[in-house]
């Protein structure tokens, strides 16, 4: 059969790093579709999701010791270079499998997919050459930057932008625990029966979120718990968000940017009589809010609108709501661990042109605020420009609000009134919230 490799957990591996790499598929996407298609066993599976994330993870460590075993990449086929990369992650990050069956594995894949003769003899040189020399010292690169750049695999604008911003030691922790993997994380949807479900589930009760647990790994979705809406799978940063906004139950809340809904239902679970109005640019995003609804039975209290939210004040008259959430679209550098591609998309510009985005989101919500409400801003970044610069310029523009000093048990989270959350704290996605009150 010409076509076996496809269905090794290797050869499987590499056909989504091709997706990612080749055709700009997001890490998470490619890898649920093809798993979700994949007759594999649940252990195989298991060897292609580390393998893509791994290798996404350290993609530039990885390029930089192939560098000094391949002269020009640009000779080879892309996916022996990708098969190489997946290769060389094992060889250096995994130590269940024994080095000869990760060279093994790759020649036969290789021999098995080649049109070009010799590419599995190329493979079986450069591994072989790999285990047999001196490996390459990271610490041997002088310029600083690029030395951190290579050890964490993260652009070298990047690692500037956070120690600017952080300092050097606190941008180190942060650079070290994207490296970590992601918890899988939940909300329990009554606080009553948080205890119940942490023994049922096994899992720990967040540090973070009083509603929130966490299990190093597990698959929650596929639980009768989640399918029944007694739990919802949610970040614990994420639910941090809802309390923020002191809901009472008879409110009008705008979710300016709500999709996939995490936090739609969350604000809309401690409605009595009040209503959550949730916009999305993309009609297809707000079914994902609609499912979520009806999932957790808080369809009666939400109403999904396809609407720019840069367009809000033109659609909602002025007093319309009690308070306002603007969880802003951003550049997701808060969620580099679970998706490790986030960090090779970007570049600075996008920090600026984000900002005037999430600037005229808040120009517009904040027409449509009740006297005395409020609007949380919140992202899922640690960059400055897209947080604190953002809520200050607000302000300065807008002389009828004040900031709102919020306020949170785990002190280390708490900076200049605003909930700064980064990645090392707590093993968590990166995350920002920060709150303003209408004053007149």
């Amino acid at each position: 059969m010409a076509n076996k490799w496809k269905t090794t957990s290797r050869g499987q591996a590499l056909l989504i790093l091709e997706d990612i790499f080749d055709k700009g598929a997001y890490s998470n996407i490619a890898l649920n579709k093809a798993l979700s298609a994949s007759q594999l066993t649940s252990q195989d599976k298991g060897l292609v999701t580390e393998l893509v994330y791994g290798t996404v993870a350290r993609k530039l460590t990885l390029e930089w010791y192939l560098a000094h075993y391949i002269e020009d990449r640009d000779k080879l086929e892309t996916w022996v270079y990708y098969l190489l990369m997946l290769s060389f992650y094992q060889l250096l990050y995994l130590d269940k499998i024994p080095d000869h069956a990760v060279v093994n594995a790759a020649v036969d894949l290789a021999k098995e997919r080649s049109r070009q003769r010799g590419s599995d003899k190329l493979v079986n040189a450069v591994l072989r050459r790999f285990l047999r020399e001196e490996r390459p010292d990271i610490d041997a690169i002088k310029r600083v930057n690029k030395r951190y750049s290579i050890r964490y695999s993260l652009p070298v604008w990047l690692v500037k932008k956070l120690i600017d911003q952080y300092g050097e030691e606190r941008a180190l922790a942060i650079f070290d625990s994207l490296l970590t993997k992601n918890k899988a994380s939940i909300r329990v949807v009554d606080p009553k029966a948080i205890q119940a479900i942490a023994e049922q589930t096994g899992a720990d009760r967040s540090q973070l979120s009083p509603v929130g647990l966490t299990k190093s790994s597990g698959h929650f979705a596929a639980m009768e718990l989640f399918q029944s809406g007694q739990i919802t799978i949610q970040d614990e940063t994420s639910q941090l968000v809802a309390p923020t906004l002191a809901i009472r139950g008879d409110e009008r809340i705008l979710d300016a940017c709500a999709a996939p809904g995490g936090k739609t239902v969350h604000m809309a679970s401690e409605l009595t009589t009040g209503s959550v109005v949730a916009l999305d640019l993309h009609p297809h995003k707000l079914d994902l809010i609609e499912e979520n609804a009806q999932r957790l039975g808080l369809t009666d209290r939400i109403q999904t609108v396809p609407l720019d939210a840069r367009k809000v004040h033109q659609h909602f008259p002025a007093d319309s709501f009690d308070k306002i959430l603007v969880d802003a679209p951003c550049s997701g550098i808060g969620l580099m661990r679970r998706k490790p591609d986030i960090k090779y998309t970007k570049d600075l510009q996008d920090f600026d042109s984000l900002q005037a985005i999430q600037l005229e989101i808040l120009a517009s919500v904040c027409q449509t605020l009740r006297k005395d409400g409020i609007i949380t801003y919140s992202t899922c970044t640690i960059v400055a420009e897209e947080n604190q610069e953002v809520l200050k310029k607000f302000l300065e523009t807008h002389p009828n609000f004040e900031q709102v000093p919020l306020s949170h048990s785990c002190q280390d989270i708490v900076q200049d009134g605003c909930l700064v959350i980064t990645p090392e704290l707590f093993q968590t996605d990166g995350f920002f919230i920060g709150q303003v009150r209408r004053v007149r």
